[in-house]
């Protein structure tokens, strides 16, 4: 069965239309949800943001064009706005996803290798 869910599945937006995409999930594991975009242009898939718990993040490329928010873990639910009117770029395909998410640090990478 599917687990991750998103809505609309899609959609067609005029120049002055908001949009608000949703994305839910149904496994108690996943505590991490994710937006990507694939642009015709470019077919690799862009990470946009995450939601992990309640604590959104959005990556530098996507600031100010887009915001996510929701909570991955208690709600299972998280959201992708476009806080402005959406430009040509903007037009893709938008993929949610959810993970049952790790934050680490490599120790390799604080310590300096002995010559």
């Amino acid at each position: 069965t599917d687990k991750v869910h998103q809505t609309p599945t899609a959609i067609l937006q005029g120049p002055e239309d908001k949009v608000n995409l949703t994305c839910s999930h149904t496994d108690s594991n996943y505590i991490m949800i994710l937006w990507y975009q694939q642009s015709a242009q470019n077919t690799a898939l862009k990470l946009i943001g995450y939601v992990w718990n309640t604590s959104p993040t959005v990556e530098d490329s996507f600031k100010g064009r887009f915001d996510v928010s929701g909570d991955a873990a208690a709600n299972k639910m998280a959201y992708l706005h476009f806080p402005k009117v959406p430009e040509a770029e903007d037009s893709a395909v938008y993929f949610c996803a959810a993970s049952e998410a790790q934050c680490f640090t490599i120790p390799s990478l604080l310590y300096k290798n002995p010559l």
